[in-house]
């Protein structure tokens, strides 16, 4: 049958890998805070012990492309861990902005927002986690 005759319901569900590869400058190091590190680990460990083998099993029904996407994320935090240079957060002193840091930024309006300076692979805009990289950061 052509594709022209197919509805978008029969399509198969694409599963969309839910973050890019990490983006660093050329010669960049991939700096990582231990806990950013640590959720990574998580990920791969749950990736690969769980969602790869319960996959595996509904593979003869299910979907091939989410198997291939499931495989792109391991190797994308596979990758991730293996160039991360992990930096603990800064001790003293608290008036410095470096990577790890929460700087507080106040608008001339008055009003304020908190940021937390993080890797490229932790990044969260909804938690306020901005990468080193970014432009509030540097």
């Amino acid at each position: 049958m052509s594709k022209a005759f197919t509805r978008e319901d029969d399509l198969p569900d694409i599963a969309v890998v839910s973050r890019p590869a990490s983006v660093l400058p050329p010669g960049a190091k991939n700096y990582i805070t231990p806990d950013g590190a640590e959720r990574l680990r998580r990920e791969l460990n749950h990736l690969v012990e769980v969602e790869r083998p319960r996959l595996m099993t509904d593979l003869p029904t299910g979907d091939s492309l989410k198997l291939q996407a499931l495989n792109q994320r391991i190797q994308q935090l596979q990758e991730s861990l293996a160039s991360a240079v992990i930096v603990e957060r800064p001790r003293e002193p608290a008036d410095r902005v470096r990577f790890g840091a929460t700087v507080t930024v106040r608008e001339r309006s008055g009003e304020e927002s908190s940021y937390r300076i993080v890797g490229v692979d932790e990044t969260d805009i909804d938690r306020g986690w901005v990468s080193w990289i970014s432009p509030i950061a540097k």
